[in-house]
């Protein structure tokens, strides 16, 4: 069957998410696989998917000839949505954009990653849908009615990672992920030194910055152990979704590592960069993720992804996002022992009391429930049969009516 993908333009990451799991359907099947989003292509290319596959959509901000803003008074606004401007034609567009597409491309099966207002046109018309949840506070009627038109929700992340305040029955019609990644090659060493290197002779950098990179270049060549060593590497990566909350705390972490050598990889404020010795973009971040000393980043799912499998200390530091979504992923990696908070490595900062770093053991990440879901929907010939064979026998929770049904 035809598998659509709706995937939010804020930021990459929602493409990046449909590109994974394009990458986990079988080869001769990625035909199958239709991407809806506003993201164009120069913001984001798909590795896995050729770009006729993906429908670049109209904008969906409010305009100045709207009748009514997108987030009018509740009296204005239906329960079921998160975002509606009236009389927007942009908007117009794109949801004719959506139901032709979903014709054009005899689309069977939608995964709305992420909108509730996508999920209810998707219900209104009868086209049958899954939902990307997200971490985060989802406890809003639009999130509510938009777990509930759906077939099943999808997790793309952890069981154990989900919140604890997240109602019994989401949590039942919830088919957990794990975290989505694409297996990195065994970092090399090598290929950290050889960025550094590459680094120094390309940027413009101060006397003291060539030092450390060439101070921490011979210890990591001689293998010296981490309390001898004399130039600590401190890696900051940052997304596009926006960096602020990391970029606030450079001064403080500048003041209590002066000597460290400390990089920000991805957008930096120009405010920011005098308290970093290099601000880059790099093409793999694989090498600063394995063998920096200690790696801050913000919690968004890919990011997460991506650094999780490895041991190197993490500092979770949530960047603002709607629903607390990076707050609430932060506090579950925390309480797991998987992250440190920003006070916790102020704390440790200033003592270098190990017992306070995060647990160095971690789950394994194998995509094997996302794999499972990919081939599961290349091979079913209907939505009907997919949903009654496959999905809902891995659900807690069944679409037969209850006189006396409470979610709670």
């Amino acid at each position: 069957m035809n598998i659509g993908y709706y995937a939010h333009h804020h930021g990459s990451g929602h493409c990046r998410q449909a590109d994974k799991l394009a990458g986990l359907l079988p080869k001769d099947c990625r035909h199958k696989l239709t991407v809806f989003t506003t993201v164009s292509a120069e913001q984001f290319s798909f590795s896995n998917l050729d770009e006729a596959q993906v429908v670049r959509l109209a904008p969906e901000e409010e305009r100045d000839d709207d009748v009514l803003s997108g987030r009018p008074a509740r009296q204005f606004l239906p329960d079921c949505l998160h975002y509606s401007p009236v009389g927007n034609r942009d908007i117009q567009q794109r949801s004719w954009q959506l139901l032709d597409g979903i014709r054009r491309f005899g689309i069977d099966l939608m995964i709305v990653d992420v909108s509730a207002e996508v999920a209810m046109l998707c219900r209104a018309v009868s086209i049958p849908y899954l939902y990307v949840r997200l971490a985060g506070s989802r406890d809003d009627a639009p999130h509510l009615n938009a777990f509930a038109g759906a077939l099943g929700v999808l997790a793309p992340f952890p069981e154990r990672l989900d919140s604890l305040q997240t109602r019994t029955w989401v949590r039942q019609k919830t088919r957990y992920l794990d975290f989505l990644t694409t297996p990195p090659a065994e970092p090399r060493l090598d290929s950290l030194i050889t960025t550094l290197s590459k680094i120094a002779k390309t940027m413009a950098l101060d006397d003291k910055t060539r030092q450390k990179i060439a101070q921490y270049q011979q210890e990591q060549l001689n293998g010296i152990a981490f309390k001898a060593k004399k130039t600590v590497l401190i890696t900051v990566i940052k997304g596009f979704g926006g960096h602020k909350s990391i970029d606030g705390k450079l001064p403080e972490l500048r003041k209590l590592w002066s000597e460290a050598l400390i990089i920000s990889l991805g957008p930096i404020s120009d405010e920011a960069r005098q308290y970093v010795d290099i601000a880059a973009t790099v093409d793999d971040v694989t090498p600063f993720l394995a063998f920096s000393d200690y790696l801050l980043m913000a919690c968004g799912l890919n990011a997460i992804a991506q650094a999780y499998p490895f041991t190197t200390p993490l500092i979770a530091l949530p960047d603002v996002r709607p629903h607390d979504e990076q707050e609430a992923m932060a506090a579950a990696l925390i309480e797991q022992r998987s992250a440190m908070s920003w006070a916790q490595f102020l704390q440790y900062s200033m003592t270098l009391d190990s017992t306070l770093l995060p647990s160095a053991s971690k789950s394994p990440i194998d995509n094997q429930a996302a794999c499972e879901l990919m081939t599961s929907l290349a091979a079913s010939s209907s939505v009907k049969s997919w949903f009654k064979n496959w999905l809902l026998p891995q659900l807690e929770v069944s679409p037969k009516p209850q006189s006396h049904h409470s979610q709670n």
